[in-house]
This record gives structure tokens, sequence and C-alpha cells, in this order.
């Protein structure tokens, strides 16, 4: 099974592998939701989504839908 930020609960941190730079949003690549960096779930909003992230020291809130199609690997777990 392949590990998406959606599966990521909070505090938890990541590296991301892979990006379907299909279904991402240009804007989120130019933040920084690129393979390499490191990502940790902050918050979720009361329904879960969306979803408050720290990609290497950029705050950013994405969409469940978004995040799935972003890959990782857990780090610290």
């Amino acid at each position: 099974m392949q590990v998406t930020l959606a599966h990521l609960k909070r505090g938890e941190r990541g590296i991301i592998t892979d990006v379907s730079s299909i279904h991402i949003p240009l804007k989120l690549l130019e933040m920084g939701c690129l393979p390499g960096n490191y990502v940790e779930l902050l918050q979720l909003a009361p329904f879960k989504d969306p979803m408050y992230l720290n990609v290497n020291g950029t705050h950013l809130a994405i969409r469940k839908e978004t995040a799935v199609h972003i890959l990782i690997e857990k780090v610290g777990v």
C-alpha cells in the first residue's frame, strides 16, 4: 500500500517521494510540494478537510482530494 499525504495523522512527518503533477496545482509545486521535501501535518479542519501542513517551513492548507496524489514516506514513526 502506498502512503499518501492524506494518511498522515496530526503531528506525523514524512518525506515527499512522488507527486502526480497532473493532479497537483502548479501553485503547490511552486510552494515546495516536491519530492525530497519534509512535510508535517499540523492540524485538520473540523471535518478533516482541508489539512494544514508545514512543508519545509512553509505553511499550506490543502484539500484531501489533492493530498491523495502526493506520495510520502513516513519518518520518525
